[in-house]
């Protein structure tokens, strides 16, 4: 590839950066702004001029389905119109199609029960689950489901309450080990105006055991209420609001209402059976009746939509003249951050400047939907509508960008300057192993840091606590387990891909096995790494995301296809430079946008239980103190002993003692790297634990930081810390790219071509480079398309090193520290690890940390078992293990 097609790969990225640059001007940016807008969008109304309140509600088969509910139809309460209550069901198809009226009826007229959606079924297509109700004479507790299929709605009974229960709130809980739970909690026995008393009942119903019916749990600490909120989010139940009924004898009814702000977090514990309640933070206002459940919006957030704080019930009771005065509903919607345990006011419904209440919500087609319900006391409404949240993004500016041009432009130069020195493949591959000692540390610690500690690493620390550090242990161990015994045998056997091993100690199978693992991790891996900086970027300037991806793939392959190894080595070192000190700058000007500085974040930090960083217990589900170590040792022994991208780098130095002390310095960078951004999480929660009305609920846990970016930064320390993102890609993705060039040019092409030259290889490597490039890209393009589906990044990393590098990490200790180990033993010990990681991932709740060491000890309990039983060819171990030194050997 010439030099003359990497610059121009770096006009096209610096056109598109500009492009975007001019038309959000970013320097001058608005840090009072309000992050993120809600979108409304009206769809048809029902077919019905008055509309209805307490309606069912739910999505089967990618229908809307609305049923039942009760208005008014001759006069309004003020006006003694009488109530009516319906069976009808309504359907939707699409959303800017008509709703339509089917001739299925519900059992009985019916409103102000409980609809959860199942999104998945046993017979496909999801279903409406309506619960309870009343008809304004008797109160119900039946259970009914509502099923869209073949164009024809099936309805069937499902288990009864354990009482007749109305006005009650409640939601699904998914689970893909424990399956669907639906959980329903207070409301009311008795028809409304009666000598009635809120419940405090808490029930759950397991989908998948119907036979077992609904089962009572431990109520929330709270008062009884009914007309509660619930909302579901991150796998917890919440219930805040509603309304305590209080005796008062200067009433008509006997009773007053007492509308409540408290609210409460239910974390279940699997099987559904018990779990634990907490009280969040207190409502500003009251929220009784408000659309239920609340929209989840993102990852962080639930939304309050209306709601009652004025005690319009109490009016009700009072007669129609006050009921003519009645003002109407809450119009101010507000949003609950669940990570900061924070309210903040956010937007308005948009008709009429009206909230309701007694509506029903869902989610249709990654939009919520809200039916209907009343803008006032007795006074239904026919309309509905669907709400999405869009982040408000800023430019980059001319300065951000200038510094951003001037970063790029150094690995360009870089990439031209060393592609003169590539003439050969030990050049390409190794650098001729002239690389220093302290360069090829700074390496290995930049290529295993990445923008996965850069960003998801404070992210998580921000969404959780520090629990995680303790993984600073094995990142201490490990490297002097590997000096002292890998790093010896890769330098000893002078070998160029770490899989050449594999071929020499068992069979060419193995080997061939070994480097296509190796090879579909590193591609995985590239996907996360090369996403992740390309959604910072996105949210901090609106650059299209699939954009910012084509840009940073296309940059980072071009100057690794001219530089090889050597500039893959000298990039990360900037790289670490960069990375490091935007880290550290960000986290100095957080220390100022929060009261008390750095004192201030931490004592919030701690008085909000953020600081743990020890959880004693045995439980291997949990992230407790034994399960972050064992795990981190397993887990880093993966990356050290089996990964040709690190691996590559001991054979870059001059001699042992010049790797070991690379090992060693990559170890003493743990420290205060980790430290650095276990410190930037920590901060970012105080920040925005202050000041939540930043926080963007269209934003995901891992785009945090970079909100803060594009928030807070000024211009200048902006443009710095976006190529700090930049370098945390790129200082993994050129390694990955040159590591799997290596790997198929010596384990494949190399292998099975002997009598191919070196420039042939060589120029096979670099074609190598540019295909897997536009493959590790193209897969980045698909992650972004689903990235809604991804919690958090770092999870799903480790659970990707662990299934595909495991197996492989227990076939090289096999190796290494047996003698009994054969070919034949490795490789049925390699398909154990991965077919048994794979259900353990699948059908347990083991935690991530320990899927690594799993398939290690898997594949090598297995691998050596098998060795044992199945026959095997004497084999010459001289130098291929622990035990079986070459004589000279130290």
């Amino acid at each position: 590839m010439s030099r003359s097609f990497c610059w121009a790969a770096l006009v096209v990225l610096l056109n598109v950066v500009a492009a975007r640059a001019q038309s959000a001007p970013g320097d001058g940016v608005d840090r009072n702004a309000p992050s993120a807008q809600f979108e409304w969008t009206e769809l048809a109304a029902l077919p019905d001029d008055q509309g209805f309140g307490g309606g069912f509600l739910g999505v089967s088969d990618g229908a809307l389905i609305f049923a039942g509910g009760t208005n008014f139809p001759d006069a309004l309460p003020r006006q003694a119109g009488t109530q009516v209550w319906y069976d009808s069901i309504f359907l939707l198809e699409k959303p800017d199609g008509q709703w339509k009226e089917i001739d299925q009826r519900l059992p009985r007229p019916l409103a102000y029960g409980l609809s959860v959606t199942q999104e998945e079924t046993p017979q496909g297509g999801g279903r409406v689950i309506a619960i309870g109700g009343h008809d304004g004479t008797q109160v119900y507790d039946t259970v009914v489901s509502l099923q869209w299929r073949d164009d024809q709605l099936v309805i069937e009974q499902l288990p009864a309450l354990p009482q007749p229960c109305s006005n009650a709130c409640g939601g699904l809980i998914r689970d893909k080990v424990f399956g669907d739970h639906v959980y329903v909690a207070g409301g009311v026995d008795r028809v409304p105006g009666a000598a009635v008393q809120a419940l405090k009942t808490f029930w759950v119903l397991s989908l998948d055991d119907l036979d077992a019916g609904w089962q009572e749990l431990e109520p929330w600490p709270g008062a009884e209420r009914t007309e509660a909120v619930s909302a579901v989010l991150d796998g917890k139940f919440y219930i805040v609001s509603g309304k305590r009924i209080v005796a008062d004898p200067a009433e008509p009814s006997g009773t007053t209402f007492e509308v409540l702000t408290d609210g409460y977090r239910y974390t279940p514990d699997q099987p559904a059976g018990s779990g634990q309640w907490e009280r969040i933070a207190e409502l500003p206002r009251g929220a009784a009746a408000a659309a239920s459940p609340a929209p989840a919006i993102g990852q962080q957030h639930f939304l309050i939509v209306g709601g009652d704080d004025r005690h319009a019930a109490e009016q009700a009771e009072r007669g129609a003249a006050e009921l003519a005065a009645h003002p109407g509903f809450v119009t101010e919607c507000l949003a609950y951050h669940a990570i900061t345990d924070t309210w903040t006011p956010m937007g308005m419904f948009p008709d009429e400047q009206t909230d309701r209440v007694s509506a029903p919500t869902v989610r249709w087609e990654d939009e919520w939907v809200i039916a209907g319900g009343e803008s006032r006391p007795g006074e239904q409404s026919p309309k509905f509508f669907t709400v999405q949240v869009k982040h408000r993004v800023a430019g980059l500016g001319l300065l951000n960008l200038s510094i951003l041009v001037l970063y790029l432009s150094a690995l360009v130069g870089m990439g031209v300057y060393f592609a003169t020195r590539e003439r050969s493949t030990d050049d390409y591959f190794l650098g001729g192993r002239r690389i220093p000692w302290w360069a090829a540390g700074l390496s290995i610690f930049g290529t295993t840091l990445s923008s996965i500690s850069f960003m998801a690493v404070p992210a998580k620390v921000y969404a959780t606590d520090w629990l995680y550090y303790s993984i600073i242990v094995a990142e201490l161990v490990v490297p002097v387990i590997v000096a002292l015994f890998y790093m010896p045998f890769f330098r000893r056997l002078n070998v160029t891909s770490a899989y050449e091993y594999l071929e020499r100690r068992f069979n060419v199978l193995a080997r061939l096995v070994g480097s296509a693992s190796f090879i579909l991790f590193q591609t995985g891996r590239m996907t996360i790494v090369l996403f992740l900086p390309a959604l910072a970027l996105s949210a901090v300037t609106g650059i299209n995301i699939y954009v910012c991806i084509i840009a940073i793939g296309l940059l980072a392959t071009v100057y690794t296809v001219l530089g090889g190894i050597e500039v893959v080595i000298w990039t990360d070192v900037l790289q670490v430079v960069v990375l490091l000190g935007g880290a550290l700058v960000s986290l100095v000007i957080i220390s100022f946008r929060v009261d008390g500085g750095f004192v201030g974040i931490v004592e919030l930090a701690h008085d909000d239980d953020k600081l743990r960083w020890v959880q004693w217990g045995w439980d291997y589900t949990l992230p407790v103190l034994w399960v972050i170590i064992v795990g981190g040792i397993f887990q880093n022994l993966v990356t050290y002993s089996a990964d040709q991208a690190v691996i590559q780098r001991y054979l870059t130095t001059k001699d042992e003692k010049a790797t070991a002390h690379a090992l060693y310095l990559n170890a003493a960078m743990a420290v205060p790297g980790s430290l650095l951004f276990f410190s930037l999480g920590t901060a970012l929660y105080a920040f925005y634990k202050t000041q939540p009305q930043h926080l963007s609920p269209a934003l995901v846990i891992d785009q945090t930081f970079p909100l803060f970016i594009a928030q807070q930064l000024p211009p200048g320390v902006m443009g710095l810390v976006i190529a700090a993102i930049f370098a945390a890609s790129m200082s993994t993705v050129d390694s990955s790219l040159n590591s799997i060039s290596t790997a198929v040019t010596t384990d494949f092409f190399r292998r099975f071509r002997p009598q191919a030259d070196d420039r042939t290889c060589l120029n096979i490597a670099r074609l190598l480079t540019v295909i897997f490039g536009a493959m590790a890209t193209c897969a980045a393009l698909w992650m972004a398309a689903y990235q809604e589906h991804i919690q958090s990044l770092w999870d799903v990393y480790i659970a990707v090193l662990g299934l595909l590098m495991g197996s492989l990490a227990g076939v090289f200790a096999l190796g290494m520290f047996t003698r009994r180990a054969s070919g034949a033993g490795a490789l049925v010990g390699m398909v154990a690890g991965a077919v048994g990681l794979f259900c353990i991932q699948q059908y347990t709740k083991t935690h991530g940390f320990l899927y690594a060491g799993v398939g290690i000890v898997i594949c090598f309990a297995v691998g050596y078992l098998a060795s044992r039983v199945l026959p095997s060819q004497a084999k010459d171990l001289e130098g291929l293990t622990i035990h079986t030194p070459r004589p000279g050997d130290g």
